[in-house]
């Protein structure tokens, strides 16, 4: 066992199905393929795949909407900002500051694991895929941790 500490959050395992969840919305619902993104609380890349015939340009996207979501601590749709104040925090990040709708948080319990982002669709598809995704896998650890017993001894 490594004594290398590790940073709370989400887990690989937590990172690839928010991922697959949120591309089987995309598809489900016939939006344009996506490119998804997992990020974990420092905003590093867990995870980001693109769906087949997916836009380049989107895995790009998908990974600055999740970390726009991080930084400003809401769903990236939701920031009502000034052009000038949002070029000046675009400069800040290197770019990685896009107020569009498609990225939102990754909590449990109020705690903040990370934050997911899609692109590739129309912004608001893009969101609906992650919101979904999330809901989804914070309602399966929910149901997860109510199936585990403590040993009776």
């Amino acid at each position: 066992m490594s004594d290398i500490p590790r940073l709370p959050g989400l887990r690989l395992a937590d990172a690839d199905q928010l991922v697959q969840i949120a591309l089987s919305v995309g598809a489900e619902r016939g939006f344009p393929p996506l490119a998804v993104a997992v990020v974990d609380v420092t905003g590093e890349v867990v995870v980001l795949r693109r769906a087949d015939g997916g836009m380049p340009m989107t895995s790009r996207i998908a990974v600055a909407k999740a970390r726009t979501a991080l930084l400003s601590l809401q769903p990236s749709g939701q920031i009502a900002l000034p052009g000038a104040i949002v070029d000046g925090i675009q400069h800040l990040f290197g770019g990685d500051f896009i107020p569009f709708a498609g990225g939102v948080l990754v909590a449990d319990d109020g705690t903040v694991l990370g934050a997911a982002g899609a692109s590739g669709a129309h912004a608001l598809e893009d969101e609906e895929a992650v919101r979904t995704a999330v809901e989804r896998w914070a309602e399966h650890r929910r149901h997860s941790s109510r199936c585990i017993r403590p040993n009776s001894t």
